[in-house]
């Protein structure tokens, strides 16, 4: 039977399996967080590892899977990182303290940072670039839904089963993920891939998890806290001597050189834009609604769902409008109404009828849609064959750094505004300044979506013109 099906889709089956499971998780646990607090009697501060170690490992292994799948094989890699992220799940959900969950979540990280870029690459290699829309629209859905479902998913078996199903899901999902790539997936890998380049990968993991520690305490801390910027402007140190070492070295683990390419850099700069804002939003939403309108984690999941809808009522025509019109009208579109629907939240109060929250959220889902389908199809129209892999782990590398700003600067701006309306998080006395603060940091999301508009304007159509039908390539040339 499998046999009947073309290639190029089972690679987008068996990758769709990973990346859900992988975006899933990060959202799926914050709802746990104060569960995991008292289950293994832990303070704040030790708590949030859960969390940032998680993102931490993603952000050290990103940078070395481009090199690992091209040298070692995309199939061979794709499901080593697939079982890596299934056994540490499973030792998650049997951690007997806070110590060993923060330590498996780690190593749920190795396999995660690796498993995204080395699918994307199997997956953009498996479709020709006329095809990469058509690729582009299965990303799509788990790339949206699974985040927006976390919420859903976890309220539920928090509330009605045990903190240890929320990372036990994923082990039956990862086992038939595995036993579908080694039965389906082909070798692939890369001529000349060169040695590892170690020092590369020393300043560039150090220097990114410097600065994803930093976005993250920032939450708390704030930016201007010693020690946030003593590790965000040492990353940031780091990252300039990692740019310099890539750009002389003739194998390099990222190819900063890609940055050069036109088309590829104005991708990278609407991802990062696009991601920041909708994950910021993303983040402040759940807890506004549960702490300040004192919805259940399942109902706030429930509420904020509808992103997900629209993502999968919108992939189809986002697909046919890119065929028709090309990426930048699309991003320009998306953009726009990723800004429309963040302010619309401005008007989000305490009595505010649910149904509006629902509907502004499934706007955001149509925007996003919009916005991902032509950035996926149009980001590696122009990179060759051979760099799609490390392509790849800087753009993913990008869209993780961004997600991990975006929570980290509307986190910040909630706390910061917090203290200046004299509102704490859940006080019933001060919810007011509370609701305040809240509109204060959507705002803040809502501007880093009227930037993205701004980048978008950098992309030209005629630099994504394999990407397109033959005779919207026409039209692309004359535009």
């Amino acid at each position: 039977m499998l046999g009947r099906i073309e290639y190029k889709y089972l690679v987008g089956v068996v990758f769709v399996f990973g990346l859900f499971m992988d975006l899933l998780d990060m959202t799926i646990t914050n709802v746990a967080l104060p569960t995991l607090q008292q289950e293994f009697s832990a303070n704040t501060t030790t708590i949030q590892w859960v969390v940032t170690g998680y993102l931490l490992s993603l952000a050290i292994f990103i940078p070395v899977s481009g090199w690992a799948g091209d040298r070692f094989g995309t199939k061979r890699i794709f499901m080593f990182a697939l079982g890596m992220f299934t056994v540490s799940s499973l030792l998650c959900g049997l951690a007997w303290n806070v110590e060993a969950l923060i330590s498996f979540r780690f190593m749920q990280g190795v396999g995660g940072g690796m498993l995204t870029p080395v699918g994307t690459a199997m997956l953009f290699r498996a479709f020709p670039p006329s095809e990469r829309a058509k690729a582009s629209a299965m990303l799509a859905i788990p790339a949206v839904v699974a985040p927006a479902s976390g919420p859903v998913l976890g309220g539920y078996l928090v509330e009605y089963q045990s903190w240890h199903w929320i990372f036990l899901i994923n082990v039956p999902i990862g086992v038939l993920g595995l036993i579908v790539a080694g039965i389906v997936l082909r070798e692939e890998k890369q001529e000349q891939t060169g040695r590892l380049d170690v020092p590369g990968f020393l300043f560039g993991s150090f220097g990114l998890a410097s600065v994803v520690y930093a976005l993250a305490e920032a939450g708390s801390r704030g930016f201007d806290d010693g020690r946030v910027l003593l590790f965000g402007l040492g990353g940031l140190a780091l990252l300039g001597v990692f740019s310099a070492i890539e750009l002389r070295t003739s194998d390099p683990m990222i190819d900063m050189r890609l940055m050069q390419n036109r088309l590829f850099a104005s991708a990278n700069a609407v991802q990062v834009l696009s991601m920041a804002g909708m994950q910021g939003a993303l983040f402040l939403l759940p807890i506004f609604l549960q702490a300040e309108r004192g919805m259940t984690p399942l109902e706030s999941g429930l509420a904020t769902f509808p992103q997900a809808i629209g993502v999968m009522m919108m992939v189809a025509p986002a697909q046919r409008l890119y065929r028709a019109t090309g990426p930048r009208r699309m991003m320009m579109v998306g953009m726009v109404g990723a800004a429309i629907s963040t302010f619309a939240l401005l008007a989000v109060g305490l009595e505010t009828n649910v149904w509006w929250v629902r509907l502004i959220m499934l706007g955001r889902g149509w925007s996003f849609a919009l916005t991902l389908v032509p950035l996926q199809a149009a980001t590696f129209a122009t990179i060759r064959l051979e760099d799609t892999g490390r392509a790849s782990a800087l753009f993913n590398s990008g869209r993780q750094v961004a997600a991990s700003f975006g929570v980290a600067l509307t986190a910040t701006v909630l706390t910061s505004r917090m203290t200046y309306h004299h509102a704490s998080l859940g006080n019933p006395a001060l919810r007011d300044g509370a609701v305040l603060a809240f509109h204060d940091a959507f705002f803040v999301a809502g501007v880093l979506a009227i930037v993205g508009v701004v980048a978008s304007l950098l992309i030209r159509d005629r630099d994504a013109i394999s990407t397109m039908t033959a005779g919207q390539a026409v039209a692309a040339t004359r535009a």
